[in-house]
Order: structure tokens, then sequence, then C-alpha cells
């Protein structure tokens, strides 16, 4: 136990390059690897890699850590069930979906609780901060995944039509990353109210994330530099 202890303590100072690793792996790994095997076989590993290490982030918090760890085991289980019998069911899809949103949307939080709090900005603060944000890309990709299986064409577009669930799911995930930075090119657009205020509310997050927690980090930077000078 006590060298489980210690391994973790050793492991948590990397907490945050970890972390932007798997979420790095996720994003971009389909430039590496066949996309069928990366789709179907590397893609959800990932993801479950991912929740260890979000379990890793909050690791000082006992009750949220033992939730990652059931959070882990549902979605283990989801996914060798879909290996097994080579199909996932909507609902399946839907049960995971739900559990990686709540996943992103806690280890989200603690990220920018750490990062807020932080009072010499290091290295790890700046991959925290990067972390951070790319997680709120992954919440927004949950939620507008979430509106299109529950309200088929909710989302439309070039990039949307005649696609199977893969390449529908791959498409939002470029939307949710596009509407977070506010780029907006138009191949995918929300067709449904509810569709429209996710895609808003993404939107936000983006521009506070930016404008609040990326000025406050700078700032600190800007003192601890100036200090230093001194």
């Amino acid at each position: 136990m006590n060298q489980n202890g210690s391994m973790i303590k050793k492991l948590y100072k990397f907490r945050f390059v970890i972390f932007l690793g798997t979420q790095l792996a996720i994003l971009f790994g389909s430039l590496f690897f066949p996309s069928e095997f990366f789709e179907f076989t590397l893609l959800p590993l990932l993801y479950l890699v991912s929740i260890l290490a979000g379990i890793l982030m909050i690791s000082k918090r006992k009750k949220l850590t033992w939730f990652f760890i059931l959070l882990f085991v549902v979605s283990a289980g989801i996914f060798g069930s879909s290996m097994i019998y080579r199909q996932e069911s909507q609902s399946d899809i839907l049960m995971r979906l739900s559990i990686y949103f709540v996943f992103h949307t806690v280890v989200t939080w603690n990220i920018i609780q750490q990062v807020w709090r932080a009072k010499f900005v290091n290295r790890n603060v700046i991959l925290g901060l990067m972390s951070g944000y790319i997680s709120l890309g992954f919440l927004a990709f949950f939620l507008f995944m979430s509106i299109e299986l529950t309200n088929p064409g909710a989302f439309q577009g070039i990039l949307m039509k005649n696609g199977t669930l893969d390449i529908k799911s791959e498409a939002i995930l470029y939307y949710a990353y596009i509407t977070l930075l506010t780029i907006g090119y138009g191949e995918i657009v929300p067709s449904i109210p509810i569709a429209q205020k996710a895609a808003m509310l993404v939107g936000l997050m983006g521009q506070f994330y930016m404008v609040i927690i990326t000025a406050v980090v700078v700032e600190k930077y800007i003192k601890h530099s100036e200090k230093k000078k001194d």
C-alpha cells in the first residue's frame, strides 16, 4: 500500500502531462493509425486510459476517486460487451457519452480550480491550462453527440450528409472545437433550438475560459517574471 501511495504521489506531479497526452492521443491518433482499428479498438481504450488519468488528477479527493473508479468499471464493461458482440446499441452509446460527459465535467472543474489556485505559474500550470481548454471541447462533443442521437438531424450540413455514425461523430468532434474556438466555417449548423442553445453555451464557455482563466494565469506569470528580474 505504501509503495502504491508513493507511486501515485510521483505520478501526481505529472498529472497534467499525462492527462494532456491522453487527450491529444484521442484527438489526433487517427492521423497515425488505420481508421477502423483506431475507431473500434484504440479509441475506446484511450477513453478508458483518460478516465484513469482523471482518477490521478483528483486522487487527493477520496470520494471523487471512488466515483471515477466506478465510472471506469462501467465504461470498461460497456467497451468489453461491444468488443465481444461487435456492435453497440444506441442506449450503450448514450450511456458511454453520459459517463464521459460527467467525467470531463468533474475533471475540467478540478483542473480549473488547480490552475486558478496555483501560486506560481510553471510548466505544469501551463499544461493544465491547455488541458482544461481541450476538456471543454470534449464536453461540447459529448453534449452535441447526445443531442444528435436523441434528435436525429439536429446538426446539418455537408459533413453530416449520408454519413455513418462514425463519420458523423468525427464531424461533430470537429464542430465542437470549431464552435469552442468561435471560428464557425459553416460546414455544420445547429438546426433545432436545443442544438442552437448548446452551440451558444459552448461558444460562451470558450470565450469565458480565454478571457478569465487564461488571463489570470498570464497575469500571474508576468508578475512572477517581474519578481525574478528584481
